[in-house]
């Protein structure tokens, strides 16, 4: 039987106008699939004019501009149902769903369905499992007491995946999708017999445990930040009445 990491895999990453899930706008997002290891692998890539300027950091981080998104990027409300149709066909497909920091590239999306649909990622997916494999998470549990950091490109390096030639979300997706093949064959002594919705499950306490550990680095240093304990998804901020 094929293990998961040789399986089928999707992958999903947004460009943003910053790290704020809960303020900041999608920019770009791309969906990679991969019907096995080594597969060519299917894209589909979008563009959104935010309505909003895009920082210079934002810019530089995944090269899209003001000026290029108002040329080329279309209005968001049509594409934030787009790409959330499109994580649901691949997740009633069975496909497990890659997402590097899912809580930011999963809550960013849901807040702009909020924002633009009056609607939210669940319903979207409320026929279609959520089955999450998030390589920071994976990372952090496997090999818990390595040294550095763990940004995507960092992992890439771990494992000996090769950087993008290119900047953008669809290179984001596919980077992710290969880090989390990586992980599962580096680890494949203790995943093999776990199932992608089993993975899925303890991802959630692994994650909680993380964030819980790193909250209280934070507050021994008197860093003055918070760190979410949900995931995939950050659950929505009450409105207000």
């Amino acid at each position: 039987m094929t293990p998961w990491y040789d399986g089928p895999l999707a992958a999903f990453d947004a460009g943003t106008t910053g790290a704020d899930v809960e303020a900041d706008r999608i920019v770009s997002a791309a969906i990679v699939v991969q019907d096995a290891a080594g597969a060519r692998p299917r894209v589909t890539r979008w563009l959104v004019d935010p309505g909003v300027p895009v920082p210079p950091g934002a810019s530089a981080a995944h090269g899209l501009t003001d000026d290029c998104l108002q040329r080329k990027g279309r209005w968001p409300a049509p594409v934030m149902a787009e790409v959330a149709r499109a994580l649901a066909e691949q997740c009633g497909a069975g496909r497990p769903l890659a997402v590097m920091d899912a809580p930011s590239g999963l809550t960013v999306l849901d807040r702009e369905l909020r924002r633009h649909r009056a609607s939210s990622l669940a319903r979207y997916l409320e026929n279609a499992p959520l089955r999450v494999l998030d390589p920071r998470v994976l990372d952090r549990h496997l090999d818990r007491y390595r040294k550095g950091r763990r940004t995507l490109a960092d992992l890439c390096d771990q494992y000996g995946v090769g950087a993008a030639d290119e900047q953008g979300a669809a290179a984001g997706a596919l980077a992710a999708l290969e880090v989390t093949r990586a992980v599962g064959r580096r680890f494949a002594a203790r995943l093999e017999r776990l199932s992608p919705a089993e993975l899925h499950t303890l991802q959630t306490e692994w994650h909680a445990a993380q964030a819980r550990s790193l909250q209280a680095w934070f507050t021994l240093g008197g860093t003055p930040q918070t760190v979410h304990p949900a995931w995939p998804l950050r659950p929505a901020l009450p409105t207000a009445a």
